[in-house]
């Protein structure tokens, strides 16, 4: 699998089908849990019919985490790509303020880290994702 960034604004807005969110918490990185799976995964999922790519962050966010009040920011696009296709998403970054109950998901367990989990989802990927978020609080003044 090969990942690749670009800056906002150079994919197609329309090319963009999912939007994953890096997210901190009480200054710990939130990942969460699939009722099937083992493993953790930073919050994120497909976007509907319609939707805007903002509309599908918030809407991930809310029904994977429970988060109420969150500032959220675009960091980048991205694209993933096998030997069969490639497909598009937008990586943001949320510093959630407030999480109420987790709501009825796909979702089994909300969990904050000090650091990226060693029991990751998508092993190829995520690591990928979590240098570009550092990256990006690095180098932007007041996202921490």
């Amino acid at each position: 699998m090969r990942i690749q960034f670009y800056d906002i604004g150079l994919v197609n807005d329309k090319d963009l089908k999912f939007a994953v969110i890096s997210t901190i918490y009480k200054g710990k990185w939130l990942y969460v849990r699939h009722k099937e799976r083992k493993s953790w995964e930073i919050p994120g999922g497909h976007r509907e019919p319609e939707e805007l790519i903002i509309e599908t962050a918030k809407r991930e966010l809310f029904e994977e985490t429970g988060c109420k009040v969150v500032d959220l920011v675009p960091i980048s696009d991205y694209s993933m790509e096998d030997s069969f296709n490639k497909v598009f998403g937008r990586l943001y970054f949320a510093k959630v303020k407030e999480i109420g109950q987790l709501p009825i998901s796909e979702i089994d367990e909300v969990k904050l880290f000090d650091n990226l989990p060693n029991n990751l989802t998508y092993l190829e990927i995520q690591p990928k994702i979590f240098e570009k978020t550092l990256t990006f609080i690095k180098d932007c003044k007041g996202c921490t």
